[in-house]
């Protein structure tokens, strides 16, 4: 069995309902925007999201799951779609996983308009059911994830990222998300105030290991979804490299910097500037980081019996880190 249909075989019926109310939540009078909802949802990756909301859901809540927890996923999943629409037109990107992506098919100014209104629907899907504590939830999460992409964008203008930097720009970005579908989770069931920070933090902290780890492959040589030496092509300070420049005497970090700022299309040279970071340790030393973080979302998991839903958790957990792709 494959590590995804595992981690999901106790939330298996709820994540087939959990499909057919999340396109239901997309649904529009406007026949172009159900056209395009309709291929986003067509093209929808592994779902990992939703998985954690209902996880943390059914180990809390005995293995019960309500409306309530349906409508959490949803709005979460809807904020999430918004964000990938909108990034790929930040981004200036024609593909998502494989395929055209929204704004490449439709332009960016129908692609921002349709990231608009998914963004409106999630925050109706709580109003109109007055679940004004997940409403905050989500919303605290929209501003945490403008706020770290902007404070990404302001410091790769001038590549003045410490590592304290890095943290908090990927605790923003990407950790945020997973933390808000942990603490969604928790909180649609009702969960002691408790058991809600708890598991924000055991979301923050898988979170904080993925973006490691999606760094890492900047490195690597196998197919994994992204080309070899994107992050620096793309001027962006990823803590491979964060570590090698604290390391490299002040010569060389100016050349290394020289070649992010300026020869970043020259794959010779970035070639070379990804085998230095493996030699002054970059690879080392944000693999031991990573796994610092998955070992605290191990370690808040401990503090709860055992049930299928925790053991599915786990896994999730080490699938983070394992991952190929």
């Amino acid at each position: 069995m494959k590590a995804v249909e595992q981690i999901k075989a106790p939330i298996y019926e709820e994540m087939e309902l959990f499909e057919k109310k999340f396109s239901a939540s997309m649904s529009s009078n406007v026949a172009l925007i159900n056209r395009i909802t309709h291929f986003i949802v067509n093209r929808k990756g592994k779902q990992m999201r939703p998985m954690f909301v209902f996880l943390v859901a059914k180990m809390l809540g005995k293995g019960k799951v309500t409306e309530r927890v349906y409508r959490g996923a949803s709005v979460i999943e809807l904020i999430h779609t918004a964000t990938l629409v909108h990034d790929d037109v930040i981004d200036d990107s024609n593909q998502r996983r494989g395929f055209f992506s929204v704004n490449a098919l439709w332009k960016n100014k129908i692609a921002v308009l349709v990231g608009d209104f998914l963004l409106s629907k999630g925050q109706l899907l709580t109003v109109e059911h007055e679940d004004f504590d997940l409403l905050k939830i989500i919303s605290v999460a929209v501003r945490e994830m403008s706020q770290g992409e902007l404070l990404q964008i302001e410091k790769s203008r001038h590549l003045d990222i410490t590592e304290e930097i890095y943290y908090e720009i990927i605790r923003q970005k990407t950790a945020t998300l997973l933390a808000t579908c942990c603490e969604m989770g928790a909180q649609s069931v009702n969960a002691p105030e408790e058991d809600v920070l708890k598991m924000r933090a055991f979301g923050e902290a898988i979170g904080m290991a993925f973006q490691i780890k999606d760094d890492l492959f900047d490195y690597g040589t196998s197919k994994i979804g992204k080309p070899l030496g994107i992050d620096i092509k793309e001027q962006k300070m990823t803590l491979p490299l964060i570590h090698a420049l604290r390391q490299a005497p002040e010569k060389e970090r100016k050349a290394m910097i020289h070649i992010v700022k300026n020869k970043n299309n020259d794959k010779k040279a970035v070639n070379q500037l990804i085998e230095r970071v493996k030699q002054l340790g970059g690879l080392d030393f944000a693999v031991v980081q990573m796994k610092q973080y998955q070992e605290k979302a191990l370690a808040i998991l401990a503090q709860y019996p055992q049930s299928e839903y925790k053991n599915s958790l786990e896994l999730m957990v080490n699938y983070v880190i394992d991952r190929k792709h």
